[in-house]
C-alpha cells in the first residue's frame, strides 16, 4: 500500500539566534515534527545550496568514470571505512543486493592512531579537486549538525550543550550516492528498507525515489521541495529520547530516472555511551556505545566486513540484528 504524504517542514534559521527563545521555538517544532514523523523537511538561511550545487557536478563527474578506475579507491582499502562502494557491496536482507554505488567520506580524523576503525585519514581519490568540494560540503552540514544537536538537547530537557563535547570527533559520514537507471531492472529497490544507526541523518537528494514507512504500515512517497535538505531519526536518537522518537524505516524503489543522493549520517563521538537522556521506571532501552553500535551495524551490511567476520579476522562486540529500531514493516509489500 502507498500513499502520497506530504512531511512537517522545520526552519531552523532561528537557532542561530542569541535569543534562547528563538532557540526553543525550533527546538519545540522540531520536537513534534520527530514526535508525529521521525522525518521532516528542514530549511534555513545557513543553508548554503551553492555548495550543494558543486557536490552535485564533482559526483556526476566521478560516478562517470569507468569501473576499474573507481575501483581503485575501494572501501575495502581504506583504514577508516571510506571509499568507492560498488554495486552489490552492501546487502541489507538476505542474498538482495542495492542498486547502488557510493563514495563514502568519513570525518578526516587528525588525533594519534586510534583502535576504533571508523576513526582514521580518509581514502580519498587522486583529485584534489574532489576533495576540496566535498570536504568543503561536509564541514558546511557539519557545522549545522551542531546547531541541530544543540536543539535536541533544548527539546529533550537537558542542558543545550549536553551534546557538545560528545560530537568533536564524531565518525559522521557523508555518503555520495548514485542510482544510475536500468529500464531491464524488475522487481528492484535502489535501496533495502532499514533504520539509519546514527542519531539523525540530513539528506540531499536529486530525484524521487525515496519512501518512509509511516505508523500505519504504509510506504509513503516523498516529493522533493527546492532547498530543502530531508532530515530522519536514526537508532541512537531514539534510545537517547527513550522512545519519545522512533527511528524511522525507509527505502529507496526503483528510479525511473538517474538519481543522485547526499545523506550525512549525524554521530557521536566513537566511544559516547548511548542511553536514554529522558528517564523512566520501565525504560526498554540498553546502553550501548555509539560507534561499536556504529560499526557493528555496518560489519553486517557491506561484503568484505562480512568475509573479514566470517574468516574470524573480526569479532564483533555486542552486536544487535539489523533494523532493532523503529517501527517494524507490517504485511508491505516491495514495489
Amino acid at each position: 500500500m502507498q500513499a502520497q504524504y506530504v512531511l512537517p517542514l522545520v526552519d531552523i534559521s532561528k537557532l542561530q539566534s542569541p535569543d534562547l527563545a528563538d532557540r526553543i521555538e525550533v527546538a519545540n517544532a522540531l520536537d513534534q515534527a520527530c514526535r508525529e514523523v521521525g522525518f521532516l523537511y528542514l530549511q534555513g538561511n545557513q543553508f548554503n545550496f551553492e555548495y550543494a550545487k558543486v557536490v552535485i557536478e564533482m559526483a556526476q563527474s566521478y560516478f562517470s568514470q569507468d569501473l576499474d578506475t573507481k575501483m581503485q579507491h575501494y572501501i575495502g582499502k581504506s583504514k577508516n571505512h571510506s571509499g568507492y562502494v560498488p554495486i552489490g557491496e552492501e546487502q541489507f536482507a538476505g542474498n538482495s543486493y542495492d542498486l547502488k554505488e557510493a563514495y563514502d567520506v568519513n570525518y578526516d580524523y587528525p588525533g594519534p592512531e586510534t583502535d576504533c576503525p571508523l576513526l582514521g585519514p580518509t581514502l580519498w581519490p587522486e583529485d584534489s579537486n574532489f576533495q576540496a568540494v566535498v570536504s568543503q560540503y561536509y564541514g558546511h552540514l557539519r557545522g549545522i549538525s551542531q546547531q541541530i544537536f544543540a536543539a535536541f538537547a533544548l527539546a529533550l530537557g537537558v542542558k543545550e550543550d549536553f551534546f557538545a563535547d560528545k560530537i568533536t570527533d564524531a565518525p559522521s559520514q557523508l555518503r555520495l550516492i548514485h542510482y544510475p537507471y536500468n529500464p531491464e531492472v524488475q522487481d528492484a529497490e535502489g535501496i533495502g528498507a532499514h533504520t539509519d544507526y546514527e542519531c539523525f541523518t540530513l539528506l540531499l537528494p536529486t530525484a524521487p525515489g525515496l519512501q518512509v514507512l509511516n505508523k500505519a504500515g504504509e510506504w509513503i512517497d516523498i516529493p522533493l521541495i527546492e532547498n530543502t535538505l530531508v532530515m530522519n531519526i536514526g537508532d541512537m536518537m531514539e534510545i537517547l529520547s527513550n522512545g519519545k522518537y522512533l527511528a524511522t524505516k525507509h527505502r529507496v524503489k526503483k528510479v525511473s530516472e538517474e538519481r543522485y543522493s547526499f545523506p550525512l549520517f549525524c554521530a557521536c563521538n566513537y566511544d559516547t555511551v548511548i542511553e536514554p537522556v529522558i528517564h523512566t521506571e520501565n525504560s526498554k532501552y540498553t546502553a550501548l556505545i555509539g560507534g561499536e553500535h556504529l560499526f557493528n551495524q555496518t560489519a553486517q551490511t557491506f561484503q568484505y566486513l562480512k568475509q573479514r567476520v566470517a574468516s574470524g579476522e573480526l569479532v564483533l562486540k555486542n552486536a544487535v540484528p539489523l533494523s532493532s529500531f523503529g517501527l517494524e514493516e507490517q504485511a508491505v509489500t516491495v514495489s
